[in-house]
């Protein structure tokens, strides 16, 4: 290498590294002040909600900030006719990816709540770990495989038994038999990812399975978590109340019997809706964009498990015991 090569280089490189940082610090401004404005935004729509309360319908409470989509309005709604103290200000949410887009950021960054995540990917935790949110809030980020028999374990390590706000559970499978187990923590709030192509009409399951892949469980990528009904059962047993479902219909919301206060229980089949989401694969693995009674056809014989009579059956066959 040339003289002039080699002082070129020497003068590049940190000239090159300085400019890189001056840049990430521009973004990283950039990304703090528009996360500042929509904390604003989502305040005031609160503040709104609480103005019109009660509410005829949960999906009217709706607002997204960081949530996937209207949780975070509703979640804000909640809090306030549960009449959720200090005490209670904390959350466990698990299968948060990156955390870019949960259930719990809004009140992590708005609110100032205590929280627990956990995600099955390291990658994913070690991005959160590396965030400046993770030193401005009281935030635990826990990489794990979660099953039914150590969530229990993974929630009382971190130090969020008892009581606790909010608990969030979106795992794409497994969701009924891990939310069954779960008994650490005695949470006010309960907000499950439910299957609306399983219909409004059985209480179902996929089968227990702790290696559960939705996208390994059938080519079709609509097999996956529990049905409403199964998800009503066990609120049931467990104390709790359905209250709704978003308008997206992919997740449900419970609240603890207790704490209901102005708000209405509802039935399966009242606070059913039907979900519109085309994210079908075929068996090829490509999107075939299955809508309506469609996806529902494409998994009719594969097995699931009646929650109630703990039997395996099919769609097909509970179609026709139905007749």
């Amino acid at each position: 290498m040339s003289l002039l090569n080699k002082l070129t280089r020497m003068i590049a490189t940190p000239v090159s590294q300085h400019i890189e940082g001056v840049v990430a610090r521009g973004l990283s401004n950039t990304r703090q002040q528009i996360d500042d404005l929509m904390i604003l935004q989502g305040r005031a729509l609160a503040l709104q909600n609480s103005e019109r309360a009660p509410l005829a319908r949960l999906q009217d409470a709706e607002f997204k900030v960081f949530s996937q989509f209207g949780e975070d309005g509703i979640l804000q709604y909640l809090i306030r006719e549960t009449g959720i103290t200090r005490r209670e200000t904390s959350f466990v949410e698990f299968g948060v990816q990156n955390y870019s887009e949960s259930s719990t950021r809004f009140l992590l960054m708005n609110d100032h709540w205590r929280g627990l995540i956990i995600d099955g990917s390291k990658e994913y935790m070690d991005f959160v770990r590396n965030q400046d949110l993770y030193w401005r809030h009281d935030l635990t980020a826990v990489d794990a495989w979660i099953d039914r028999d150590n969530i229990n374990q993974l929630i009382g390590d971190a130090g969020f038994d008892g009581d606790v706000g909010i608990l969030s559970v979106d795992i794409d499978g497994n969701d009924y038999w891990v939310w069954e187990k779960i008994d650490i923590c005695n949470p006010v709030i309960v907000i499950v990812e439910w299957n609306s192509v399983f219909g409004p009409d059985y209480a179902i399951s996929v089968p227990y399975d702790r290696a559960f892949q939705r996208e390994k469980a059938h080519y079709s990528n609509l097999f996956w978590g529990a049905s409403i009904r199964a998800f009503e059962h066990l609120a049931s047993k467990k104390g709790y109340a359905l209250v709704g479902s978003n308008t997206a219909a992919n997740n449900l919301f419970f609240v603890r019997r207790d704490r209901l206060g102005r708000l209405s229980a509802l039935t399966a089949a009242e606070a059913y809706i039907d979900s519109r989401f085309r994210d079908s694969r075929d068996e090829s693995g490509k999107l075939n964009f299955l809508g309506g009674e469609k996806r529902r056809m494409e998994i009719l014989d594969v097995p699931v498990m009646d929650v109630i009579t703990g039997a395996n059956t099919t769609l097909r066959a509970l179609d026709a015991a139905g007749k």
